[in-house]
């Protein structure tokens, strides 16, 4: 699996290029902005965008759906429940001094047990809310990688004050479904270094 990280815009998006080795398809994970930089990024790998993913519809990781889309023609998959955030994004973005265009609704909803497919690449949902009420998080087939939104971060874990927001349900949801995936799983944040289960599992203070 081929994993490359763009961060994004100015507030720091990890925006995730998840590639196949075999057949050079890819999808693209929490593209927050800067839709050229990516595209061009996808382009000198010589990758073929078969799909984009959000953890969740917070405007610093939906930025460029638009543009990635239009581009790629490819399907936007999220969880449902992500529908009224990502519904008001272009709003919620003026908030924070941010201008974007209403991003399109998915074309696809992932739920716990779905399957993202790219190549001979599987990754695995995992209904991960608290952060977000539709967030998610994607694991590997082989188990050693999980791309957590902003679920759970190195030493820290993701804000519950905005709306639809909520701690004891983010803090189950660390609990309950990534940290049974074992200490040796590498974890990709939506923002900050990537770290492991076992590394948040010991040090991690929330936790």
């Amino acid at each position: 699996m081929i994993i490359t990280t763009l961060v994004v815009t100015e507030f720091m998006t990890n925006c995730f290029i998840v590639g196949d080795d075999a057949t050079k398809e890819a999808i693209i994970i929490d593209p927050g902005g800067e839709g050229r930089r990516i595209i061009k990024e996808v382009e000198a790998q010589g990758l073929r965008v078969v799909g984009i993913v959000n953890t969740h519809a917070h405007v610093d990781h939906i930025g460029a759906n638009r543009d990635l889309k239009d581009y790629f023609n490819v399907s936007i998959m999220m969880h449902q429940a992500e529908l009224p955030v990502l519904r008001v994004a272009s709003k919620m973005a003026r908030l924070f001094g941010v201008n974007i265009d209403q991003p399109p609704d998915p074309d696809r909803f992932l739920d716990e047990g779905d399957k993202v497919v790219f190549g001979d690449t599987t990754l695995g949902v995992l209904h991960t809310p608290g952060h977000s009420p539709g967030g998610i998080s994607l694991v590997s087939q082989d188990g050693k990688s999980c791309f957590v939104g902003d679920t759970l971060f190195a030493g820290s874990i993701g804000r519950t004050d905005l709306p639809g927001g909520d701690y004891n349900t983010l803090i189950n949801s660390i609990k309950g479904k990534l940290l049974p995936l074992g200490d040796d799983v590498t974890v990709y944040p939506g923002h900050g270094p990537k770290t492991t289960i076992g590394t948040e599992r010991k040090f991690n203070p929330f936790l």
